[in-house]
C-alpha cells in the first residue's frame, strides 16, 4: 500500500467529525473518505525526461475545481505570469521558497536532487482539510472555513510536505509505522519550519517554532497544529480535544491508530532539534539543521530506525561537519534531554 503523508493527522480529522457541527462532521467524513481512498491507489510518477545537471526550478500548478480528479486543469508553469487566482500564486511562490532553501542550505536540486519538477494542484475536492504529498505532487484542500482555511498560506506546510519528497529519495523510504514513522514526520516538520525560518531570515529566538499556524480558522482555538518548542501545547480546542504530542520518551503514546502515533510521537525528535538549536544558537539551518540533513544522506538511514539509533548517527555526522565537537554535545544533550539516549 502507498504512503500518502497528509498535513492534518488522524486524529484530528476524526475528532472533527465526532464533535463538530453535522456541516463540519460531514466535511470530516469526506475528509477521511479521500485520505483513505488515496492511500489505496497507485499513481505512476510523471515522466520527467531528461533532467538538467544545473540547479532547474519547474514549477506546474494545476487546479482541480473542486474535483478529486488528478493532477487537474495546468494554470501556472515555470515562469508564467501570475493567475488571477491567489491561491494558485500561493501554492506557485511557496513551492519557489522550498526549492530556494534546499538550493540556497544546502546545495540540492529540487526534491531529488537532480532538477524534477515540483507539481501541485489546488481546489482539491469539496472543502478538503487536508493537504498532503502522494509521492508525485502536492494536493491542497481549500478547507472548510471555520476550523481550517486554504493550505496553500502555510509556507511551512508546504515545507513538510514536500521534505517527505526528500526522505523517500535519501532516507530508503522510513518505514511509516511506529518510531521510524513518527521520525519522518519530524524531519519533515523540522525542514518545514527551517523553510519558513530561511524566508523570513530569523535566528532561533525570533523563529515561532509552529507548524501550521497559518492555516487556522477562526473557530479553532490553539496557536498550531504542533509546537516543536512545546510539544503538546499547540491546542485545546473543544472540538479537536487537547494536542496529544509528547515531550520525553517518558510519555511516549503507544497506539496503533495512525500507524502507531506517527503524528503524535514525532514531537519528541521535534522537541531535540529544537532544543539543539536554541541551545547553539544563530540560524537553525546553519547548526543544527545541516547535521539532520546530513544525517538524512547518511548510508546508515534505513527504513526501520528508531529515535536511538537516529539520534546516533546525528552525533556521529555532527562531528564531521565544521565546529563538530560544539554540534555534537548541543545534539547529544539535547536528545538526552528529551529521553533519548544516542546509539554509537
Amino acid at each position: 500500500m502507498r504512503t500518502v503523508n497528509c498535513i492534518l493527522p488522524p486524529h484530528i480529522v476524526n475528532r472533527l467529525g465526532q464533535n463538530a457541527d453535522a456541516a463540519l462532521r460531514d466535511i470530516a467524513a469526506a475528509t477521511l473518505a479521500i485520505d483513505a481512498r488515496m492511500r489505496d491507489q497507485d499513481r505512476k510518477p510523471q515522466l520527467r525526461g531528461a533532467l538538467p545537471d544545473q540547479p532547474h526550478l519547474e514549477r506546474r500548478i494545476s487546479d482541480a475545481q473542486g474535483s478529486e480528479d488528478l493532477p487537474g486543469t495546468p494554470i501556472r508553469a515555470e515562469g508564467d505570469p501570475p493567475a488571477t487566482d491567489e491561491t494558485v500564486n500561493e501554492a506557485y511562490d511557496k513551492l519557489g521558497a522550498v526549492f530556494k532553501y534546499y538550493l540556497d542550505v544546502h546545495s540540492r536540486n529540487a526534491l531529488d536532487g537532480a532538477g524534477g519538477p515540483l507539481l501541485a494542484t489546488v481546489h482539491y475536492g469539496q472543502k478538503y482539510d487536508n493537504a498532503f504529498w502522494d509521492g508525485t505532487q502536492m494536493v491542497f484542500g481549500d478547507g472548510d472555513g471555520s476550523i481550517f482555511v486554504n493550505f496553500t498560506k502555510s509556507l511551512d506546510v508546504v515545507g513538510h510536505e514536500l521534505t517527505h519528497g526528500v526522505s523517500a529519495d535519501e532516507a530508503s523510504g522510513l518505514l511509516y509505522q511506529d518510531q521510524p514513522g513518527a521520525l519522518n514526520e519530524s524531519i519533515s516538520d523540522v525542514f518545514g519550519s527551517m523553510v519558513k525560518q530561511y524566508a523570513l531570515g530569523q535566528d532561533v529566538t525570533q523563529a515561532d517554532w509552529l507548524i501550521g499556524n497559518d492555516i487556522l480558522g477562526p473557530d479553532f482555538h490553539g496557536i498550531a497544529l504542533r509546537s516543536m518548542a512545546a510539544p503538546g501545547t499547540a491546542y485545546d480546542d473543544p472540538q479537536l480535544g487537547k494536542d496529544p504530542q509528547p515531550a520525553h520518551m517518558s510519555k511516549y503514546v503507544h497506539t496503533q491508530d495512525d500507524n502507531g502515533g506517527v503524528h503524535i510521537n514525532s514531537g519528541i525528535p521535534n522537541k531535540a532539534f529544537h532544543d539543539a538549536s536554541v541551545a547553539l544558537g544563530g540560524h537553525a539551518w546553519e547548526t543544527a539543521g545541516k547535521v539532520w540533513y546530513a544525517a538524512l544522506l547518511d548510508p546508515a538511514m534505513d527504513g526501520s530506525l528508531d529515535f536511538a539509533t537516529f539520534a546516533g548517527v546525528t552525533v556521529r555526522v555532527a562531528h564531521t561537519l565544521p565546529n563538530g565537537d560544539k554540534l555534537a554535545s548541543a545534539v547529544a544533550n539535547a536528545w538526552t534531554g528529551v529521553g533519548v539516549q544516542p546509539k554509537s
